[in-house]
C-alpha cells in the first residue's frame, strides 16, 4: 500500500495538464495503472491532484483549504459526481490500489458497454484516455449549449423559462468550473429574469461578472447602476498606474479630459474624471487626493451613487462643499460641474428628485418649501451646465428658472396623485368604484417644458423610467407622446434608451397588445429610426429579447420597417440578421404544418358552360 501511495505521490509532479472534471481525472489515473501492468515501472498516475487547487505538497503537508481550486470543484459533490478527493479517499482506505482505480473508472467513466472494447485501440495509438474523454466532454458541451439555445425558443413561454430555471438551479453550483461555466452562462443569458440570489453571487465575483453575457449584466445594472462601466475598467486602471503619485501627471490628465469633453461633448469623460479620482482614493494616494479640491465632494457623491439616493445628511455635506467655494477659487466649479455631469451622478440626482417629489405628495408640501429638493435641482443644473461653463470659462452657477419649481414639479406631483387615486379606486369594491377612467392626456405645458428646459427634460425622462420600472403601463402610455420631441433629442440618446429598453422588458406581456406596440413603436421609436442609427440599434435589441411576445402580424410589419438600408452601419445589419434568424427558427417547418380537414360537405362538380 505504501509503495503504491508513493507512486501516486510522484504522479503529482507529472507535466501532464491538470484534469478538468471527474471523468478526465479517472481516465488519466487508469492510463497510468494500465501502463504499470504493461510497461513495467512506468506507473505514475497521470491525473494528479493539481485540479484541486494548486501544486501538491509533501507527504506531511496539507492541502490548501478553501482555495480557489477546491471551491471550483466543490459543486461536483453536490451533484453526486465523484472528484479527485473521492479517489484519494478510496486509495487511502483500500488494500489494492490498482483494483480500486479500475473500479473507480468503471463507476465514473462513460457508461457505454460498446466503448470498453474500443478503448484499447486508443492505447495502441498512444492516445491518452484523458485526451479522449476531454474531446468527448467538449463535444457534449457544445451539444448542450445548442440545446439550451433551442429550449429558449421553443414551446410556450412559461414552459421554456421553467426548464431553463430548473437547469440553472441544477448547474449553478458548477459555475466556477471553467469547463462547465459556458453552459451555466448560456442558461442565464436566455433567462429574462435571473433569480436575484444568483445575480448577487455573480456581481460579487469579479471573474464571474466578467464572464457573464451582456444580457445578464443588464439585469445587474438595472438595480446596481454604479457597476455600469465603473472603475474596474481597464482605462481607469491604466491611467491610475501611469499617474502613480505624480501630481503633475494627474493635472495633465485632467486637462486632457477637459479638452476631450469640450471637443466631443461626450459625458463619459466626466465619468472618467470622477472615477480616476476615486480610483486614486481607493489606493490611498494621499499625495494627489489631498491637493484635489474636488476630492471630498466627489467622495461624498460617490457614496450617494452607490446607495442610489442622496439622503439628508449627505445633502447637507454636499451643500457645504458648494457653499464653501471661496472668491477667487471659482474655477473649482468647472471641475465640480464635470463631476456632476457624470451620467451616474445625474441618474442618482434625478431619481432622488423623483423620490423627494413622492414624499412631498404625502406631506402635502410644495417643492419650493423643500431645501433638500432645491439642492438636488441646484446640483442637476450645475452638472447639466458643465460644457457651457468650461467652454465659456465663466465659472458661475447657472440661475434656476422659477417656473421649473413653481409649475413643472407640481405638475409631476399631480401625475403621482393621478396614479395613486386610480390605484385606490381599482382596489375598491365594484359598486364603490368611480366612473372616471385613467387620464389619457397630458397638459400641453408638460410637453413644452420637455422641449425647452434641459433640467425639466432630464427629470421628466427619469420619471418615465421610474413608472416603467414600476410596470405602470397606464402612466407610461399617457406620457409616451411627450418623448417624441425633447430638449436636444435627449429621449433618443443612448443613456436614456439603454435604461428605457431595459425597463420595458418588465412590461413584456404588454407587447402582445396591438395598442401598446403601436404607441411604443409607431408612435415613438420608428419616428427616429430613419434619422438616428442608435435608435435603430436599441429597437432591434429590444425585439431580440421580446419578439416572442409580439403578435405575429405586428412583428412582420416591424421586421419590414426595421430593415436596414444601404447607409446602415454593420452593427444594425448584424442585429437585424440575428432577429431574422430568430424569427425563422420560430416558423414551423413544412413537415410540421398539417392541413386541417374540412368540415364542409364537398360540392358536386358542375361542368363549365361552353363559351359562346
Amino acid at each position: 500500500m505504501r509503495s503504491a501511495w508513493a507512486r501516486l505521490r510522484r504522479a503529482g509532479q507529472s507535466t501532464r495538464p491538470p484534469a478538468t472534471h471527474a471523468v478526465s481525472a479517472t481516465t488519466a489515473s487508469c492510463d497510468s495503472a494500465r501502463s504499470a501492468g504493461r510497461e513495467g515501472r512506468r506507473t505514475a498516475l497521470r491525473w494528479g491532484t493539481r485540479q484541486r487547487g494548486g501544486p501538491r505538497r509533501g507527504r506531511g503537508g496539507s492541502r490548501p483549504g478553501g482555495g480557489g481550486g477546491a471551491a471550483m470543484y466543490a459543486g461536483l459533490q453536490e451533484l453526486g459526481v465523484a472528484n479527485g478527493e473521492d479517489l484519494k479517499e478510496t486509495l487511502t482506505n483500500c488494500t489494492e490500489p490498482l483494483k480500486a482505480i479500475e473500479q473507480f473508472q468503471t463507476e465514473n467513466g462513460v457508461l457505454l458497454p460498446s466503448l470498453q472494447s474500443a478503448l484499447p485501440f486508443l492505447d495502441l495509438h498512444g492516445t491518452p484516455r484523458l485526451e479522449f474523454h476531454q474531446s468527448v466532454f467538449d463535444e457534449l458541451r457544445e451539444k448542450l449549449l445548442e440545446r439550451v439555445s433551442a429550449i429558449a425558443l421553443e414551446g410556450k413561454v412559461e414552459e421554456r423559462y421553467k426548464k431553463l430555471e430548473d437547469l440553472l438551479e441544477k448547474s449553478f453550483s458548477l459555475v466556477k468550473m471553467p469547463s462547465i461555466q459556458p453552459v451555466v452562462m448560456c442558461v442565464m443569458k436566455h433567462l429574462p429574469k435571473v433569480p436575484e440570489k444568483k445575480l448577487k453571487l455573480v456581481m460579487a465575483d469579479k471573474d464571474l461578472y466578467k464572464a457573464c453575457a451582456v444580457e445578464v449584466k443588464r439585469q445587474i445594472w438595472q438595480d446596481n447602476q454604479a457597476l455600469f462601466a465603473r472603475r474596474q475598467g481597464e482605462v481607469v486602471q491604466k491611467l491610475t498606474q501611469m499617474i502613480g503619485k505624480n501630481v503633475k501627471l494627474y493635472d495633465m490628465v485632467l486637462q486632457f479630459l477637459r479638452t476631450l469633453f469640450l471637443r466631443t461633448r461626450n459625458v463619459h469623460y466626466c465619468t472618467l474624471r470622477a472615477e480616476l479620482l476615486m480610483s486614486l482614493h481607493d489606493l490611498e494616494i494621499s499625495e494627489i487626493c489631498t491637493v484635489d479640491p474636488c476630492h471630498k465632494f466627489t467622495w461624498c457623491l460617490d457614496a450617494c451613487i452607490r446607495e442610489k439616493f442622496v439622503d439628508n445628511k449627505r445633502a447637507r455635506e454636499l451643500q457645504g462643499f458648494l457653499d464653501g467655494v471661496k472668491k477667487g477659487q471659482e474655477q473649482v466649479l468647472g471641475d465640480l460641474s464635470m463631476i456632476l455631469c457624470d451620467p451616474f451622478a445625474i441618474n442618482t440626482l434625478a431619481l432622488s428628485t423623483i423620490r423627494h417629489l413622492q414624499d412631498l405628495v404625502g406631506q402635502d408640501t410644495l417643492p419650493r418649501e423643500s431645501p433638500d429638493l432645491l439642492l438636488l435641482l441646484r446640483m442637476l443644473s450645475l452638472g447639466q451646465g458643465a460644457w457651457d461653463m468650461i467652454d465659456s470659462q465663466v465659472f458661475k452657477e447657472p440661475k434656476m428658472e422659477v417656473e421649473l419649481i413653481t409649475k413643472f414639479l407640481p405638475m409631476l406631483m399631480s401625475f403621482v396623485v393621478d396614479d395613486h387615486t386610480f390605484n385606490v379606486d381599482q382596489k375598491l369594491p365594484s359598486e364603490e368604484k368611480g366612473p372616471i377612467p385613467y387620464p389619457s392626456t397630458i397638459p400641453e405645458a408638460f410637453t413644452k417644458f420637455l422641449q425647452d428646459n434641459r433640467i425639466a427634460c432630464e427629470i421628466g425622462l427619469y420619471y418615465i423610467l421610474h413608472i416603467t420600472k414600476q410596470r405602470n403601463k397606464n402612466a407610461f402610455l399617457r406620457l409616451l407622446p411627450a418623448l417624441v420631441e425633447t430638449f436636444s433629442d435627449l429621449s433618443f440618446g443612448d443613456i436614456f434608451l439603454h435604461l428605457l429598453t431595459g425597463n420595458l422588458t418588465l412590461l413584456g406581456d404588454e407587447f402582445a397588445l396591438e395598442e401598446f406596440c403601436t404607441s411604443l413603436f409607431d408612435g415613438f421609436f420608428l419616428t427616429a429610426c430613419s434619422r438616428k442609427e442608435n435608435v435603430h440599434r436599441h429597437v432591434l435589441r429590444l425585439l431580440l429579447h421580446l419578439h416572442h411576445k409580439v403578435a405575429p402580424a405586428k412583428l412582420e410589419s416591424l421586421q419590414k420597417a426595421l430593415e436596414p438600408n444601404k447607409q446602415s452601419g454593420e452593427p444594425v445589419k448584424e442585429l437585424y440578421n440575428q432577429l431574422t434568424e430568430k424569427l425563422e427558427l420560430r416558423k414551423p417547418s413544412p413537415a410540421e404544418v398539417t392541413e386541417t380537414p374540412s368540415m364542409e360537405l364537398p360540392l358536386p362538380t358542375v361542368p363549365t358552360p361552353a363559351s359562346r
